[in-house]
């Protein structure tokens, strides 16, 4: 069997066309079903700090590319609703850390469960091969970027 030959530029440039529309996908799929409860923009803190337990606000803020200021006022919001706790760190005084509530995680699971439920509909067209080539082709990309910080 012959394979044609591939060039990472050739690779990165259909990442580059792809992942963007499967972001799309999902986000549409967020405010589909969320109601008016959060913005996607607090979605993704909590995504993040589901990721990131006890992160600070800076690190949140750095992570969607706000001010602290704006962080801040996003974050009492989710402490308002009961979604997010907010503490001074003992050791720095100034640092403020974050955690997810028990709400907070029920609730970003449920968010993430129907976006993977509308995801798998979507993939249901394809083959079970073809299903292994995607497995396959996002463990390969996983493994590519495993090491790069920004992420």
């Amino acid at each position: 069997m012959l394979t044609k030959q591939v060039t990472p530029e050739q690779c990165a440039a259909q990442v580059m066309e792809v992942v963007p529309k499967v972001i799309r996908f999902m986000r549409a799929e967020a405010r589909r079903q969320q109601q008016p409860f959060l913005s996607l923009s607090q979605l993704r803190v909590l995504a993040f700090l589901d990721r990131s337990p006890q992160a600070s606000l800076s690190d949140v803020a750095d992570y969607l590319d706000v001010s602290r200021s704006t962080m801040s006022a996003m974050v009492e919001r989710l402490v308002q609703r009961g979604l997010v706790d907010r503490t001074e760190d003992p050791q720095e005084r100034r640092r403020v850390i974050l955690t997810l509530t028990t709400t907070g995680t029920e609730y970003l699971h449920q968010v993430n469960e129907v976006i993977r439920s509308q995801v798998a509909g979507v993939l249901a067209n394809l083959s079970d091969a073809q299903l292994c080539q995607v497995m396959e082709g996002i463990a390969l990309l996983g493994e590519a970027f495993k090491t790069i910080k920004t992420l």
